[in-house]
């Protein structure tokens, strides 16, 4: 069964729909709609057991996510978005692509990869669930995911973002984290999704991204049939936020290509 999500909504013009990181809310987006408002209509939904949207008590799936979107943008009478994505919001954006090829009209990939997880990170997400689920505290996700999250210029340069990044980690929802994870782990590989994408794209990096490898942008720039590549120097994994400037400017590229 679907949800209904919540969702924060600015600007007008062409639709954009954001979809955010784990482990974080869509409140990630709040400079985006300070910046884009004058570009696009910017949407960008807390996924189900995140901000105000319900769990609810389906099992992990990105199918499940994939649904919930289509809902809302049903809700909202939008039958084609610029649909975009940072990290886990990349992987529920390509496997949207593959239901509903007809409803994406641009695609931005962000601090992602379209391949699956391997053996070995299935089953650190998998642990990293467990122990959301035992602890019933986001605690695990400061000790195994925030020191992967910003690049060393963030952390060193920048330490306000990097606590704001960990406050907004500490408040993460246990029970929601856990899901995503079961959900990540499971998901399908997207690079024959992406080999059947005719419509303009953007691969964004980050230069420090511990995360995701230049193999990985390579993947999928190449399995693009119309994608550009922008790397964000000085960025880690939430080029979002540590770079908004950088990450908007490409972000208009996209959107004049559309």
């Amino acid at each position: 069964m679907t949800v209904e999500l919540t969702y924060q909504e600015s600007g007008h013009g062409t639709p954009l729909v954001l979809l955010h990181a784990f482990p974080l809310s869509s409140a990630m987006w709040a400079t985006q709609h300070w910046l884009l408002a004058d570009t696009c209509r910017l949407i960008t939904p807390d996924q189900r057991g995140w901000g105000d949207s319900p769990l609810g008590d389906e099992e992990p799936s990105m199918d499940v996510l994939v649904d919930d979107l289509a809902l809302l943008l049903d809700d909202l009478e939008l039958d084609r978005v610029v649909l975009g994505g940072a990290s886990m919001g990349g992987y529920v954006a390509m496997h949207f692509l593959r239901r509903y090829p007809e409803r994406v009209r641009g695609l931005v990939l962000a601090n992602t990869k379209a391949t699956a997880d391997n053996d070995k990170a299935a089953a650190n997400r998998i642990g990293i669930a467990h122990a959301l689920e035992h602890t019933h505290s986001a605690e695990p996700l400061i000790e195994n995911v925030f020191t992967n999250l910003l690049g060393e210029t963030t952390r060193s340069a920048k330490p306000a973002v990097a606590d704001a990044v960990k406050a907004a980690i500490r408040a993460a929802p246990p029970e929601a984290a856990a899901w995503a994870e079961y959900a990540m782990a499971s998901r399908a590989d997207s690079l024959d999704v992406l080999r059947a994408a005719d419509v303009p794209a953007l691969v964004i990096a980050g230069e420090e991204d511990a995360l995701i490898t230049d193999r990985d942008v390579e993947a999928m720039a190449s399995a693009l049939p119309d994608a550009k590549v922008v790397e964000i120097p000085h960025a880690g994994h939430m080029t979002a936020i540590e770079d908004p400037t950088a990450f908007d400017g490409a972000v208009r590229t996209l959107l004049a290509r559309v």
